[in-house]
């Protein structure tokens, strides 16, 4: 029978030893950094880690310790990588501005989808104080272009609703565009049934919304299987259509604001599946510009396709004490079985520990961008 005292004395003094042992190779590690740095030779050198580990692999006496013997010097690597560009002090400069505040006139000019009445010129209205001049796009990508060719000061968009998840099509624009995210703003959203003046829920032949519209409201119209369901632009939109076509047998699904502001008769309100249903905007800008409160920050970024990249590269995060808030894959356009991440996290862009993280990234995938800084809701 093993004293588990006298085994734990003799794990003590091996973990002695290779505390001993790390710092020493630690410090090693500042030395190669110093030869890099006078050699122009960057910090990162894959193919030398790569053949490291297998030599590492190949000495192991007990092959069942194989994998963790890989796993314990790959983060040993990258702590001594963490280390060598934090003393070089190799941070890229971002880029980026920080400003006190972004404030709208009544000239600004800002791009939002939808049009009157629609949830996302509510989000504009209350982000900017009521000022501003609106202007009404259809496409998500028409904000986008407004802001690239330089025909609005600001864009509005929709991200992500707490009942249905994000809005994917927003995340590949933000990664195509250089635009930033510069702000986000929370509504509340309470989906309504409108029809012509005169008609009745029971007569209804068709129900007009956005594709999100009607899958927030997916619970109600599960109760008249007999309404087509047709997925049109914005929910303000759809309703703007009710009017013009003059149909009592088709309603649509929107705002109270829509609704009021063309006219409709409400037939069915509050008929959104869940009870708290929010929808999340975001701000963005041609500039590469942040608040400087900002604390929260968004990036996107690809990686090679191989076993442990996303590890390896979320080690970062953890390795610097950052607090990651999302994570979500798309896949890239135009390259089979390849992903773009979406990352946000909490932090600063001008905080040390941050821009070794977003250095890390960049020198291990294949692909950054930084989305944006900004103050989360």
């Amino acid at each position: 029978m093993y004293d588990l005292s006298e085994i734990r004395k003799e794990i003590d003094e091996i973990d002695k030893k290779l505390l001993e042992l790390f710092e020493y190779r630690m410090g090693l590690s500042l030395n190669v950094a110093d030869y890099k740095k006078e050699k122009g030779m960057p910090v990162y050198d894959p193919s030398r880690e790569m053949e490291k580990l297998e030599k590492l692999r190949e000495m192991v006496k007990n092959s069942e310790n194989s994998d963790a013997v890989a796993d314990l010097f790959t983060q040993i690597m990258l702590l001594s990588r963490r280390a060598q560009y934090s003393m070089l002090k190799v941070f890229d400069d971002l880029g980026f501005e920080a400003v006190d505040s972004f404030e709208a006139t009544q000239t600004t000019k800002i791009a939002y989808y939808g049009e009157t009445g629609s949830y996302t010129e509510q989000a504009m209205l209350e982000y900017f104080n009521e000022q501003g001049m609106g202007i009404a796009l259809q496409t998500f990508e028409e904000v986008m272009e407004y802001l690239k060719d330089g025909q609005a000061d600001y864009g509005v968009l929709p991200i992500e609703n707490s009942s249905t998840g994000t809005l994917s099509d927003i995340f590949d624009l933000l990664a195509e565009y250089d635009n930033y995210i510069i702000g986000e703003h929370v509504i509340s959203i309470d989906h309504s049934l409108w029809g012509l003046p005169g008609a009745k829920l029971s007569g209804l032949k068709k129900v007009y919304s956005h594709h999100q519209g009607l899958l927030q409201c997916s619970n109600f119209l599960k109760q008249y299987p007999h309404i087509e369901q047709v997925e049109g632009g914005s929910t303000a939109g759809c309703a703007r259509r009710i009017l013009q076509e003059n149909d009592v047998t088709q309603a649509a699904i929107a705002s109270k604001r829509a609704g009021e502001a063309y006219g409709l008769e409400l037939l069915q309100g509050s008929i959104h599946n869940e009870e708290h249903n929010r929808t999340r905007f975001i701000i963005i800008s041609n500039k590469k510009k942040y608040l400087s409160i900002a604390k929260r920050i968004s990036i996107c970024f690809v990686l090679p396709h191989r076993s442990g990249s996303l590890y390896h590269i979320l080690s970062h995060f953890i390795h610097n004490n950052i607090n990651l808030t999302r994570i979500e894959s798309r896949p890239t356009k135009g390259k089979a079985f390849s992903y773009r991440f979406f990352v946000d996290f909490e932090g600063k862009l001008d905080d040390n520990q941050i821009r070794n993280a977003l250095y890390s990234i960049k020198e291990e995938s294949l692909e950054l961008k930084i989305l944006g800084s900004y103050v989360p809701v």
